[in-house]
């Protein structure tokens, strides 16, 4: 069920793209507040906060996410040559960064709805 919707080199419709948003959001909320539990169990980051506060933990980590998410795309498509696309990259890492994680997902979700070469 999930292997097409998880899938970064697939071409996806608007409702699909919907769907990879809100499942790449709740992979993203789960793996970063374990990620922040398990470093703060370590003393490495002071807990608190909670993913949807942005706190600076939480941003940081979605922003690499963001980043990373992204990045697969970009590979898994052959799109790394095409300008556009690694400009939509950039604005939804600067979005995810210096506003929210859940604004900067936007442009990586329509990013997926864009044909190959």
């Amino acid at each position: 069920m999930f292997g097409k919707i998880l899938d970064v080199g697939h071409h996806r419709t608007t409702t699909e793209a919907v769907w990879f948003y809100f499942i790449s959001l709740a992979l993203m909320v789960g793996i970063s507040t374990t990620l922040v539990h398990f470093l703060g169990m370590a003393g490495v980051v002071d807990g608190g906060g909670s993913f949807f506060a942005g706190g600076e933990t939480y941003t940081l980590i979605g922003t690499v996410m963001v980043l990373l998410i992204s990045g697969l795309i970009l590979t898994g498509r052959n799109l790394t040559s095409d300008i556009f696309s690694v400009l939509v990259v950039g604005v939804g890492v600067y979005l995810s960064y210096t506003s929210s994680v859940m604004i900067g997902l936007i442009p990586v979700a329509l990013l997926t709805t864009l044909k190959t070469k």
